[in-house]
């Protein structure tokens, strides 16, 4: 487990754009069961997720459609919220960062780490923005 005061700047880096943080696995449940769609972001300490994941997330809610609600927990931090998440995220293996967008509680796009690794975070803003206008 990473100390609070480490991750506090990483987890600001999306509550301050609107995204609510998920600490529990019934918060995790409670996210889902909305009505609507909701995108997850797992995130964490690594490089990818402060230079490619985090900005992408930010910069896709520049978007006209966007998801409904927009949750966040944390690898390494929130054990609890991340299993939970990543229950739902099956068939794909665990990895972080990783983002998912559900409608009504139903997956219907994920964004796995190698998706995210290496690529700029334009593009996956870009990948994203065309999920929304697919599903949102």
């Amino acid at each position: 487990m990473y100390p609070a005061e480490l991750v506090k700047p990483m987890r600001e880096d999306l509550t301050n754009v609107g995204f609510e943080e998920l600490h529990t696995s019934e918060a995790v449940e409670t996210a889902l069961s909305k009505e609507g769609t909701t995108l997850i972001v797992v995130n964490s300490v690594c490089g990818c997720a402060a230079a490619n994941a985090r900005p992408g997330a930010r910069m896709s809610l520049q978007n006209a459609k966007r998801p409904d609600h927009i949750v966040t927990v944390f690898a390494g931090v929130d054990k609890e919220a991340v299993d939970a998440a990543r229950a739902h995220m099956v068939p794909f293996p665990p990895s972080s960062p990783s983002m998912a967008l559900f409608k009504d509680g139903e997956l219907v796009h994920m964004l796995e780490r190698h998706h995210i690794e290496g690529r700029p975070a334009e593009l996956i803003s870009e990948n994203l923005v065309d999920a929304y206008n697919d599903h949102c």
